[in-house]
């Protein structure tokens, strides 16, 4: 799912720190009560940290760095000027604001906030001014709020707000919504809104208030034809059908978010297109993921292929701070693709990343235990994804180069095993489970459609089947019932009711939008798995070929053998393909089933074809210096390799970037790997 957005940390700087961004210690008289009534000069000094009247010429010389990116240069100065005044509440303030937006790393940088509150810790506005140190005091709180607020300690972010109000008399209500939700504390978050929009007048505070109360309206299960407050979210701050704000990736984003709720798909991706059209390295929304997600759902692989290297591109542009915080996205969106390409074993790789390193989400609906949930969910479908293609590999083995495969093996089935059992643990809540079934639940990490029904052979169809009924009783199928029965058709299956399979699967595919191509080809080869039980072979055949034709990946993904009549031209090479293909778990013997032919010649050849119609081919020249043995078995290896994925070469290099490897950063200095991006921006 995407999730909404909230521009926490952007917000607070403007708007808390103009408050006092040129105050100094002088200009505080001590009948002053309220920070209201200070008199605030015109400067026309540059921003350092927020403020133009900061004087000390270590932090200016950091922000000087800073600003001309010269960023090994600022962490120098932040440590050197901490190793020579380690008590200084600036010196400390400095080297966490290195550390958190140019590294990314909050943890360390929330343990020099921390030293920085200790040396600073004012209870009062005079007091703060008194000190001299009244903008570090000031910059500690706010940003202790917001890294708390990332690192997902929701109340401590809370807390810090509340000294803000309480040492500095500043309103800081519209900040506390975005909080709550993340507690989910809907009530409080809708209260704390409607005080804002009772009171308030700023334009910036009122598009968070109604940001706030979108995020409430989307937490009920009950869904409706629209959104009133998600559609002032939108509009508060920005009209978002003017073309000159398509660089607020933001609002973009947001509003994808809320259409694709509604299941406007066609609404969702025109609003993601005009998101994506330039880079925003400050924006936590990356577009590109969910351009992603959108175009795989539909089947529209060439266009998810090109979605993935864009969201790359947009990634490495990315600041440090903002990448930590959507890294498990990107893991997880690259680990979707690369499961239906056929590369599992690197689906693996970036599902295992995203569910044992920590993330940064603060900035979004979602929370870990939901992130966790679908990279365990992702990581097993991956495992079980190698394990198949182990099996296909192992049919050409011989028994003793076969030994170790299959104590991979052995152990892809334990991983894919531990890692549904996580899934199911973080599922286990009934309340969590009824959202998650919702089409698209908003407010939770996106796992896709055509993955989801993978929860019910981890929770068990008893559990499913109950939770089902309460969602749907509650509305969470209001908008589109086919998504019920699409859950309803793996529940029949998983308890091999074929005749509920059929059923089932029928009425799902009449309700479901036409966009849910990959759902679709789920559903259809379920119910051809459910016509071979019922000895039904035509029918099987015909559901089969159009799930095949959808999502080749399916059957290799559902574990499902066809039945293939196979036809060879009698030779040493095609008689050991035979036999390779004969023994392997995506084929079995049958009558009336599909034509598996395989031929010898200067491009040696293996097709599957369903009523004379070919569904692939593979060709491959025969390797002179090889035996026949050896192409055989390369035939059959290839051939799976390109049958059951979705044909995209993509080589080691690139699939290790994947994983985080900067190659677009290292394009500054390289013209050739500029001319590479350019290239494909302009694609």
């Amino acid at each position: 799912m995407q999730p909404l957005v909230t521009t926490f940390k952007n917000s607070l700087q403007a708007i808390l720190l103009s408050t006092v961004s040129v105050l100094s210690v002088n200009s505080f008289a001590q009948n002053t009560s309220s920070i209201e009534e200070i008199e605030i000069p015109e400067s026309r000094m540059p921003l350092c940290f927020g403020f133009r009247d900061i004087s000390d010429l270590r932090a200016l010389a950091i922000c000087d760095a800073l600003n001309l990116k010269q960023n090994v240069k600022a962490r120098e100065l932040s440590e050197k000027w901490l190793r020579e005044e380690p008590d200084s509440a600036a010196s400390q303030f400095a080297l966490s604001e290195v550390l958190l937006t140019i590294e990314g790393n909050m943890p360390r940088a929330l343990f020099h906030l921390n030293r920085a509150e200790e040396l600073t810790n004012y209870q009062t506005l005079e007091d703060a001014f008194a000190s001299g140190n009244v903008q570090w005091h000031y910059l500690t709180l706010s940003q202790l709020s917001y890294v708390h607020q990332l690192m997902g300690d929701q109340l401590s972010s809370l807390a810090y707000l509340d000294k803000l109000n309480e040492v500095y008399g500043q309103d800081v209500e519209s900040f506390r919504g975005w909080p709550l939700v993340k507690l989910k504390d809907y009530e409080g978050a809708r209260e704390s809104a409607n005080r804002v929009l009772e009171t308030s007048e700023n334009e910036n505070e009122r598009a968070r208030a109604w940001n706030t109360l979108c995020a409430a309206e989307l937490a009920s299960l009950q869904v409706r034809e629209s959104i009133p407050a998600c559609d002032r979210a939108i509009d508060e701050d920005e009209n978002l059908a003017d073309p000159a704000n398509d660089n607020d990736t933001v609002y973009l984003s947001n509003a994808s978010e809320v259409a694709l709720s509604l299941l406007q798909m066609d609404k969702a991706e025109e609003f993601l297109n005009r998101a994506t059209r330039t880079i925003n390295p400050d924006s936590v929304a990356n577009p590109w993921i969910y351009k992603l997600y959108l175009t795989l759902n539909q089947g529209r692989f060439d266009e998810a292929r090109s979605a993935l290297d864009r969201m790359l591109i947009w990634r490495e542009a990315q600041e440090p701070i903002v990448n930590v915080m959507n890294r498990a996205e990107h893991y997880l969106a690259s680990a979707s693709f690369l499961l239906l390409a056929g590369y599992a074993e690197d689906a693996n790789t970036l599902s295992s990343a995203a569910l044992n390193q920590p993330d940064r989400n603060g900035s979004y609906s979602a929370d870990e235990s939901q992130k966790d949930s679908a990279a365990a969910l992702i990581n097993m479908a991956a495992n079980m994804s190698e394990y198949q293609i182990l099996l296909e590999d192992l049919a050409s083995m011989d028994f003793i180069e076969s030994l170790s495969a299959r104590v991979r093996a052995s152990q892809l089935r334990l991983a894919a095993w531990r890692s549904g059992k996580r899934a199911a643990s973080l599922f286990a809540d009934f309340e969590v489970l009824q959202n998650r079934v919702r089409p698209y639940a908003p407010l939770d990490v996106h796992i896709p459609e055509w993955l989801e029904p993978e929860i019910v052979s981890i929770l068990g169809t008893g559990v499913m089947s109950v939770a089902l009924e309460q969602a749907r009783g509650n509305g969470a199928f209001g908008l589109n019932e086919g998504y019920y029965f699409s859950y309803r058709t793996e529940v029949a299956s998983i308890k091999k009711d074929n005749a509920q399979v059929i059923e089932f699967g029928a009425k799902a595919l009449e309700l479901l939008p036409a966009e849910e191509v990959l759902l679709q080809a789920r559903l259809l080869a379920r119910m051809g798995e459910a016509s071979l039980q019922l000895d039904q072979k035509d029918q099987a055949i015909n559901y089969l070929t159009a799930a095949y034709q959808q999502d080749p990946s399916i059957i290799r993904r559902l574990g499902i053998s066809l039945p293939v009549t196979t036809h060879n031209d009698s030779t040493l090479f095609s008689t050991l393909v035979d036999s390779y293909l004969s023994r392997s778990p995506r084929f079995h013997e049958a009558d009336r089933g599909f034509r598996l032919e395989i031929k010898t010649g200067p491009d040696q050849s293996v097709c599957l074809k369903s009523a004379e119609q070919i569904l692939t081919c593979y060709n491959a020249p025969s390797t002179e210096t090889e035996s026949s043995k050896w192409n055989a078995q390369h035939m059959s290896r290839s051939f799976h390799a390109n049958a059951f994925g979705l044909g995209f070469d993509i080589s080691k290099a690139q699939r290790s970037i994947l994983l985080g490897s900067s190659v677009i950063l290292s394009s500054q200095t390289n013209s050739n790997l500029q001319q590479t991006r350019d290239a494909v921006l302009n694609r």
